[in-house]
């Protein structure tokens, strides 16, 4: 669904601005899935720039048949325009490799036959496991992952919301995985190459997934890439605190009263719309967010419970059949 941008705006760097967002075809979109998007393509749309969709469909075993149509269907109806073909992770299988292979070549990567009991031991810490290194110097087992080196030098970057971020990823993760057992591509990685491939200047996104920052831009600095900027926008919370997610039932959004979720979604990224403004045409909706939307509100803020959002955003829409 191509837009209809003309002009190209640009971030603090002078390169173009291209922003993206990049769901998972693992179910519908729910509620914080919307927060995610709207802030992302309002990010972009306010700086005259790009928005790709990218449809991260590299991981099989997680995903559900009719997802992605049914996120594609969503996206079209909440009046979402993003810019030139739908990109299918999928597709860069080639450039995922090669890009292992440069790392390997760089003795920067290598196997790993460790399974979850032989590192049930080992130390944790933020991040999860901290992998101790047990297959640097060699592994014969039949079945491997592949592994990253790290180092313990302090991995820093400015977030746009919530500030400083620092990682020292050889203490706080260890190596870690960028290829699985079972063959296919982690997601750090996979998400790097196509960032790269794909020119993405900023990325806006929820900040739980901000401790896969200092990782992916290790990965930049080893593949010779661009490291794009990060704003990492609060995560939407049931009642009880937890996390909106798949995982702890978030139903999908739905496709009736649109109008009322997207403003829904725009008092959750407290940008303070007009009490009538789901009164109005979605494509007015949209323009008044794009003129008024402000990071300011946001500073610093890490999690929006639904309770101060109403009712409705956590009305449910059909599930895959």
């Amino acid at each position: 669904m191509p837009s209809a941008s003309s002009a190209i705006g640009t971030i603090g760097t002078g390169r173009p601005y291209v922003g993206r967002f990049a769901p998972s075809p693992t179910g519908p979109l729910h509620f914080g899935s919307l927060v995610a998007a709207v802030a992302s393509y309002l990010h972009a749309r306010a700086h005259d720039g790009l928005w790709l969709l990218r449809i991260e469909d590299i991981d099989p075993p997680r995903e559900q048949p009719g997802a992605t149509d049914l996120i594609l269907t969503a996206l079209e109806a909440y009046g979402f325009a993003w810019d030139g073909d739908t990109i299918y992770q999928s597709e860069s299988a080639e450039a995922h490799e090669a890009a292992l292979r440069d790392l390997i070549e760089q003795d920067m990567a290598y196997p790993c036959g460790c399974s979850r009991k032989d590192l049930s031991d080992a130390p944790r810490g933020p991040l999860g496991v901290i992998y101790p290194g047990t297959c640097r110097n060699g592994c014969e087992a039949p079945e491997t992952a592949v592994r990253v080196r790290t180092d313990d030098h302090p991995i820093t970057f400015v977030d746009g919301l919530q500030g400083p971020q620092t990682q020292r990823l050889e203490s706080e993760s260890g190596d870690f995985v960028i290829k699985r057992r079972d063959g296919f591509i982690a997601y750090q990685l996979a998400v790097v190459v196509d960032d790269e491939l794909e020119g993405i200047t900023e990325i806006v996104r929820g900040i739980d997934i901000m401790d896969s920052t200092q990782r992916q831009i290790w990965l930049q600095q080893l593949l010779n890439y661009q490291t794009p900027a990060y704003l990492h926008i609060p995560v939407i919370a049931h009642p009880n605190g937890d996390k909106l997610s798949k995982l702890t039932g978030a139903p999908g959004i739905p496709l009736k009263g649109v109008r009322s979720m997207l403003v829904s979604a725009l008092d959750a990224l407290r940008q303070t719309p007009p009490h009538d403004l789901a009164e109005n045409a979605l494509p007015d909706i949209w323009r008044w967010a794009i003129e008024n939307w402000k990071l300011k509100p946001l500073q610093g803020l890490t999690s929006v419970n639904t309770n101060s959002l109403g009712p409705n955003v956590l009305t449910s829409t059909p599930s895959i059949p």
